[in-house]
């Protein structure tokens, strides 16, 4: 019985390790579980997703980034407009209020990789970094998932903490 327990301690503290490796905090801001698609070779173009919650007093705005793996990196939005969807960059930058969260998640607010170096492989680790009006820059690492994941939430759910 000793046995199993300590195995289930050391696989839950793994298993927190892991999940925090997936945070990342600037100032007031917490981003979580960053990620991308895997792309195919020859593809140019890649979307970066994650959640951002300020805990701050005070609004904060996302206005870059970059990725190891891209020549460029913008801020996209994508709605339907009478039935047709677009997407468009957010020159602005992407505002998360105070006591907020943004979520960058495919069909809505995310970040586009452009010029892409190479293909994007799933289960490696990108390195790039956010950058924020207030609170700066951060570095981060973006997961890479299979082509057609629709989150980037390694098959947990619930909250990222």
């Amino acid at each position: 019985m000793r046995s199993i327990l300590a195995l289930c301690i050391i696989v839950a503290m793994a298993a927190a390790s892991a999940w925090s490796a997936e945070s990342y905090r600037v100032g007031s801001l917490e981003i979580t579980a960053p990620w991308t698609r895997a792309t195919p070779k020859g593809a140019t173009i890649a979307g970066g997703y994650a959640q951002i919650r300020n805990s701050g007093t005070v609004a904060d705005r996302l206005v870059g980034g970059s990725l190891d793996a891209a020549e460029r990196f913008e801020l996209h939005s994508m709605a339907t407009d009478q039935g047709v969807m677009r997407m468009r960059e957010i020159k602005q930058g992407l505002e998360i209020k105070p006591g907020g969260s943004v979520e960058l998640k495919p069909g809505a607010y995310h970040a586009m990789f452009i010029g892409l170096k190479r293909p994007l492989v799933p289960g490696e680790r990108i390195k790039g970094t956010l950058v924020f009006e207030q609170a700066g820059r951060v570095d981060i690492e973006f997961a890479v998932q299979a082509i057609g994941s629709q989150s980037g939430s390694h098959g947990h759910s619930g909250a990222h903490r």
